[in-house]
């Protein structure tokens, strides 16, 4: 009985801080937007050269504000350090039971988001004030630098400090991997945060593929314990239902790189602390859909002089085939949420059967 108490007692603290986060992020979106077109710090389209089809589509969204992220991320935040100082100062508060800031669980997913939201910030900046290579903000080699560097500080902290080193194949159980967990962890962190990256490029599609996943990590954090971390996560995802309000079809306001590339490497960042990286596979199979887009595209048009797609990544494909925005929005969330389905059920069978042994 005291077992099932304690989970309710979760339960209802996951559902707490998620409602909290919808609520502050509505009250902060009127204040935000207003910031934002005050200072016209909206979208440009740099590609009518290099990618014709895109600006063609996309000419209407110029000007729209971008960094809509910015309310995600610091109302993440904010919900973190607040409540901590609230169980600091008043710690027989109801509201301190709220506290999801824990060295084991939350610190380095926060710290990470945080940094790669700083940088993904300066990028937006670049980009609206035209400067960089073309006028869209930062080159790719310095954009893969500081992602690299989030990745190799995450990586530090989880193989001297929590003493990581192995990863969790599905269904072959735990293998030690030794230091090639440090290489390993930041290629997953940044090629999530890229990969998100790619995804931003529609009304409401980053956002409701975002919620759909952190709604699987947070599922996943909450079956091994990992209670702090499902907060921080639904957290995450209140956020989102409200960020999406503003941003589905027609858009407010876009995420920019200061939300997408944030959140992907935040995603990164729990995919490794719940050692389910390969999960990501099924979870984020629009993300693998994106990136593999460009990726063929580019070898295809290095290799064979021809492109494979209409327009990279591979949304843009559809919508130049003449799909609308909404339907290829909604389409990509419906495969998304089939995708998180079978990496919850692959999470769940794996958990319950000993891992199969070949020696």
């Amino acid at each position: 009985m005291p077992t099932d108490i304690f989970t309710v007692l979760n339960v209802i603290r996951i559902f707490a801080v998620a409602t909290t986060a919808f609520f502050v992020v509505l009250a902060m979106t009127p204040l935000w937007t207003k910031f934002l077109y005050r200072y016209r710090l909206g979208k440009q389209i740099v590609r009518s050269d290099t990618a014709p089809i895109f600006s063609e589509l996309h000419k209407k969204k110029v000007g729209t504000p971008t960094m809509g992220g910015v309310i995600i991320w610091l109302t993440v935040l904010i919900l973190a350090l607040g409540f901590f100082w609230i169980a600091r100062i008043w710690p027989d508060s109801p509201l301190a039971d709220l506290n999801f800031l824990s060295r084991g669980q939350t610190w380095v997913p926060l710290a990470a988001l945080a940094a790669a939201a700083v940088f993904g910030l300066i990028d937006d900046l670049f980009g609206i004030m035209r400067k960089g290579p073309g006028g869209g903000g930062l080159r790719m080699r310095d954009r893969i630098f500081m992602y690299t560097l989030v990745g190799a500080g995450g990586a530090w902290w989880f193989y001297y400090k929590l003493g990581f080193d192995f990863i969790n194949i599905p269904f072959l159980g735990d293998w030690v991997i030794g230091w090639w967990y440090v290489p390993f962890f930041i290629f997953i962190i940044v090629a999530s945060a890229f990969s998100a990256n790619e995804t931003d490029g529609l009304d409401g599609l980053s956002g409701g593929v975002f919620l759909i996943m952190f709604g699987a990590y947070a599922a996943i954090a909450f079956d091994q314990g990992r209670t702090d971390l499902a907060i921080m996560l639904s957290a995450t995802m209140g956020a989102l239902v409200a960020f999406l309000w503003f941003n589905i079809y027609p858009a407010k306001f876009f995420m920019g790189d200061t939300g997408s590339m944030a959140l992907g490497t935040m995603l990164g960042v729990v995919a490794m602390l719940t050692n389910t990286p390969f999960l990501l596979i099924p979870i984020g199979i629009i993300f693998i859909m994106e990136s593999g887009s460009v990726i063929i595209q580019l070898a295809s048009k290095k290799i064979r002089r021809k492109k494979v797609f209409l327009s990279t990544p591979i949304h843009h494909h559809f919508e130049a085939l003449g799909w609308p925005e909404m339907q290829v929005t909604m389409r990509f969330w419906v495969i998304n949420a089939v995708g998180a389905i079978i990496g919850l059920i692959i999470f769940l069978v794996d958990s319950k059967i000993p891992p199969i042994s070949f020696f």
